[in-house]
């Protein structure tokens, strides 16, 4: 594994000790912004080399789902286009290179289209309508491509190529989301490679489907045969029709920060509160090589002090995290704390110019159940999250066998506790289908609060040790609109309640939940009334893994119930039937449903009439 790559997997596990949320790639640090991180203007087609007419800008993209090879687009800007055809289908190269660098775009694909994004123009990542493919291959989205060699054997030509892990993918026509992590090749001062191009991390809709690929040269169809520090990003455009948004580089190319001129003390003693150790004398000092808490003579009630210099290359807003496990940590730099007295771990940032900046980090040790650690982290423009401390001053956790509930063999009901976007769902059932596609169910509200494609659950939260009841879906993950699926309004305009019954409510006055019968496969339908109305409730999955059919059977719905189909920040129809909702998924159905004006923006409702069904596609 590189050094880049471990660190960034250690980064992930510091960030789990120490309770911060750091995660690999994509943390706190990068969320701030830097002078390394460059999104490229789409409001005309300046932040790329000369091309050809496939090449377009466009205010707005849609998809025939009906046609192979179509987008549609619409006056205005922001949005990159590629419109192939027989006399214009060139590739397209940024103006800018990149080294060491991380991705992070939108795009979307038209039925049947095939693209692909070359970094440094060397190596590609896969963009393909793969929608509904059961186990990908090197062809399809976010597939690292194979390399190829004309003097191989028929059937061998291609080789080294890295199937996605999973297949992530979304709808044509539906925005999907790319965020790469990519190391560039390394050269001594006399230009021989001494180190691969590595892919350290590939995320397709919030997904990891590749970690530290090892890259050995150029995949096919490069613009370039040989290998260099830095090259153009370029965007395929000879296959078929796609579309870019939000393209941002932050690239990585500062030497990393340095601790030197360590000292260290150690002092005994159990101390809450900053101590003045320069008012103590320590029992041990001296130079060190690096920062650790193996230093340490004892497992508990002390403390290590650092002094030394902190050297960078460039100015700037510099993140910091520190990790002090069983105890309370601080660094000041430039004699103003960066990071102030808190116990086991916290984030800080501080505008620092390029140069040599005195430092202190003190680590005090004060309860004994816990192993002692000593991390810290830093980024900053142009430098990705960096250790400062030694390896093995982070105790490593005790290994967990994760408990899964991976491919299922047949229908599968789990009950569980939920958590989704901060929200807690104490009555929630989840339901596994061998086709790869899942979701699950609001039992308090009768609503749908999460789909997904791909494996099933991991219920090791539930399981392991004690135990907190949860379950955690795995996969390519769709959260739904809160609230209830079925309403009564007092009129077409009255707002969508957030929930049915409050607590301080008898839980059976306005909703109630009545169990689920499974049927021939082990399917479920679920069953509720809503304010005396008995609705049953049945969720199905297409034959190839594409979406879900719902089924809304009301018996007897009075005037002024309404279903709600879906909610978000914009709804626009597509074509008739057909839905589209804030990008991420459709809605078809036969019905007529209205597009209405929302709080939080768009409702796709209509009144309750004996059966409503419509199917969600992603």
């Amino acid at each position: 594994m590189s050094t880049i790559a471990s660190s960034l997997s250690r980064a992930a596990h510091l960030g789990k000790l120490c309770g911060v949320g750091l995660m690999v790639v994509q943390t706190a640090f990068g969320q701030s912004p830097q002078p390394a991180a460059s999104a490229l203007p789409l409001s005309d087609l300046s932040a790329f080399r000369k091309t050809d007419k496939n090449w377009r800008i466009a205010g707005d993209v849609s998809a025939d789902l009906n046609q192979n090879n179509v987008l549609n687009t619409g006056k205005g800007t922001g949005i990159l286009v590629n419109l192939p055809d027989k006399k214009a289908n060139a590739n397209l190269m940024t103006n800018v290179e990149h080294g060491d660098a991380d991705l992070e775009l939108d795009y979307m694909m038209a039925k049947g289209s095939n693209s692909g994004i070359y970094l440094q123009g060397r190596y590609e990542v896969q963009l393909f309508d793969s929608w509904g493919v059961k186990n990908p291959r090197t062809v399809d989205n976010g597939s690292i491509y194979e390399r190829w060699d004309e003097s191989r054997p028929e059937g061998q030509k291609g080789y080294e190529g890295h199937p996605a892990r999973m297949n992530a993918s979304r709808a044509p026509g539906l925005w999907q989301h790319l965020k790469i992590s990519f190391q560039a090749p390394r050269f001594n001062a006399a230009g021989q490679k001494t180190s691969n191009a590595r892919m350290l991390l590939v995320e397709l809709n919030g997904v990891p489907i590749h970690e530290n690929v090892e890259l050995t040269g150029p995949t096919r169809g490069a613009l370039f045969n040989d290998e260099k520090p830095t090259g153009p990003l370029m965007i395929q455009g000879d296959h078929g029709p796609v579309a870019f948004r939000n393209v941002v580089i932050k690239n990585f190319d500062k030497p990393r920060p340095q601790l030197n001129n360590l000292q260290y003390a150690y002092y005994t003693g159990k101390y809450n509160r900053q101590p003045d150790l320069n008012s103590l004398p320590p029992e041990a000092k001296g130079p060190t090589d690096a920062l650790t808490v193996g230093l340490s003579r004892s497992q508990n009630e002390f403390v290590l002090r650092f002094t030394g210099d902190l050297n960078l290359a460039e100015s700037g807003e510099y993140q910091f995290q520190m990790a002090t496990p069983g105890g309370f940590g601080t660094m000041l730099v430039d004699g103003k704390p960066v990071l102030n007295w808190r116990e086991w771990g916290q984030e800080g940032k501080a505008t620092l110019a390029g140069g040599r900046h005195p430092v202190e980090i003190i680590y005090s040790k004060i309860t004994d159940w816990a192993r002692p650690g000593l991390g810290l982290l830093i980024a900053g423009p142009g430098v990705r999250p960096t250790e400062l401390h030694q390896l093995g001053s982070m105790p490593l956790g005790s290994p967990t066998n994760p408990i899964l509930m991976s491919r299922v063999g047949e229908p599968t009901v789990h009950r569980s506790f939920l958590t989704i976007q901060g929200r807690k769902l104490p009555h929630a059932v989840s339901v596994g289908d061998p086709s790869g596609i899942h979701y699950s169910m609001d039992l308090e509200n009768g609503s749908i609060a999460q789909v997904w494609k791909g494996d099933f659950m991991d219920v090791t939260p539930m399981w392991e040790d004690r135990g907190n009841g949860m379950a955690l879906p795995m996969g390519s993950v769709m959260v739904m609109a809160a609230g209830p699926t079925v309403a009564p309004l007092a009129d077409a305009n009255a707002a969508w309640p957030p929930m049915l019954t409050t607590p301080e409510e008898n839980d059976t006055k306005k909703y109630r939940f009545r169990g689920y019968d499974l049927d021939a496969a082990g399917r479920p339908t679920f069953r509720y009334e809503v304010n005396g109305v008995a609705i049953e409730d049945q969720i199905r999955p297409d034959g190839e893994g594409k979406f879900l059919t719902r089924e809304l059977r009301v018996a007897g719905a009075p005037a002024g119930m309404y279903v709600r189909l879906a909610a978000g920040t914009d709804i626009a129809p597509v074509s008739e039937g057909l839905f589209v909702v804030d990008g991420k998924y459709y809605v078809r159905t036969a019905a007529k449903p209205t597009i209405r004006n929302a709080a939080s923006g768009k409702e796709l409702v209509m009144p309750v009439g004996g059966t409503v069904q419509y199917e969600i596609m992603w």
